[in-house]
């Protein structure tokens, strides 16, 4: 809204400094500052609120150390990262941009499912909460929307390189320097494309549209129909990954600003024509907005770490961790490169990895012997290293410390292919 105001005031009065709000960066810098004020001030008094109410977290007996105490520990602190998202994006980002509606719809929309999840689960003592094919619904109905938005919205565009020899031979180039300079063209016209970035490949797009070539001629009209469904199994599955890691104080919240940080990189460079020409990667048009939105994500998560570390005066709950996932998988998905997706979101990754090893490995040797199995002592991995032993803050640090690693290794694919 400030955006809109201030370029009105700008082109009608010319208010001295109300041109700072057309540069991203400046927006971006005030998001963060916002959504940290909004997690750490008002967030003190939420928890408060939340105490006064008595809306704690019911823990289930795992055996782990440390577990008992957190018992009433106030839950649904979703709220407060929900909060400190939205509100800074609505004030600084264009609302006229598709890509912060995007955002703003996965947001508020995997919000409303986790706040149904803990609303059961605290008000109603049901501690099953939200019944799990529910929040699939919820995430497929997202993922058909967020898939059918990218596919056929004529605002969510690509440009790309111009064909080197074809460019020198129609502008009669012949010197070198500008020969390398025609390099750098992207062609003048911004198309739709279910194009994608492969990480560390040279030449590094591929077309989803391409798994459709069997359907004859006019195969890329269909590609909307292996599209969506990717789309909505990454959303899926990122979202549902990031509520299975959180299960421990800040690993969660401290992987997701990690993430975010990065995708904000890669959003900002993607949308930015003289960063795309240098780094020779697919332009986005308008995408560099996106870093107005990420900004507040990454304000919001490191804002919430101040209560939510070791011990957490608050849980997230279900509100925060499915939006946070989602969130994730659809920034991934709008500046396409949600291939990277297992390498930087590695934590999470690993979390469902082990989960699906442990309920297949005990469903595979029950079935040969009679019993089941375990492979991990317990269930996502963290728990694993709890029942070895270590310490909750050492498990995270040690998390977050691999998750930096991943994220550099993901900005490296920006150069290394």
């Amino acid at each position: 809204m400030l955006y809109h105001l201030f370029t009105w005031l700008d082109l009608e009065f010319e208010v001295p400094g109300a041109g700072a709000f057309h540069y991203i960066s400046f927006r971006a810098a005030l998001a963060v500052i916002t959504s940290l004020f909004i997690t750490i001030v008002y967030g003190k008094r939420i928890i408060s609120f939340l105490k006064r109410k008595q809306i704690g977290e019911s823990i289930r007996e795992l055996g782990l150390e440390g577990q008992k105490e957190k018992e009433g520990t106030p839950t649904m602190g979703g709220i407060i990262i929900l909060a400190a998202i939205v509100i800074p994006t609505l004030l600084f980002a264009r609302l006229d941009n598709i890509y912060v509606i995007i955002m703003l719809l996965t947001t508020l929309w995997l919000g409303f499912i986790g706040f149904l999840d803990d609303y059961i689960k605290v008000f109603k003592h049901d501690k099953k909460g939200l019944k799990g094919k529910f929040k699939i619904i919820g995430q497929v109905v997202l993922g058909i929307v967020v898939g059918a938005m990218i596919y056929f919205h004529p605002d969510i565009t690509i440009k790309e390189k111009t064909d080197v020899e074809k460019y020198a031979l129609e502008h009669n180039i012949q010197n070198e320097s500008k020969y390398q300079k025609a390099k750098l063209e992207f062609s003048q016209e911004a198309k739709q494309s279910t194009k994608t970035t492969i990480p560390f490949v040279k030449n590094n797009e591929f077309d989803y549209a391409y798994l459709m070539k069997w359907v004859g001629a006019d195969y890329k009209n269909w590609a909307w129909i292996i599209f969506i469904p990717i789309v909505i199994f990454i959303i899926t599955a990122v979202s549902n990954a990031a509520n299975l890691t959180d299960g421990i104080d800040g690993l969660a919240t401290g992987v997701s600003s990690i993430v975010g940080s990065t995708l904000g990189i890669l959003a900002w460079v993607s949308g930015n024509i003289i960063f795309a020409n240098y780094l020779d990667i697919m332009f986005i048009p308008n995408a560099g907005e996106l870093t107005i939105f990420i900004s507040a994500f990454v304000g919001a998560t490191v804002g919430f770490l101040w209560y939510n570390t070791y011990p957490a005066q608050i849980f997230m709950g279900d509100t925060g961790s499915l939006a946070l996932g989602g969130i994730i998988a659809v920034i991934a998905i709008l500046i396409r490169k949600e291939l990277l997706i297992p390498i930087l979101c590695g934590v999470f990754f690993a979390e469902s990895i082990s989960v699906i090893i442990q309920v297949a490995y005990f469903k595979i040797t029950k079935r040969k012997y009679g019993q089941g199995k375990r492979f991990f002592l317990m269930a996502p991995i963290h728990h694993h290293y709890q029942k070895k032993g270590y310490a909750e803050p050492k498990i995270v640090t040690r998390f977050l410390i691999i998750t930096i690693v991943l994220a550099v290794a993901s900005i490296i694919t920006l150069k290394l292919r």
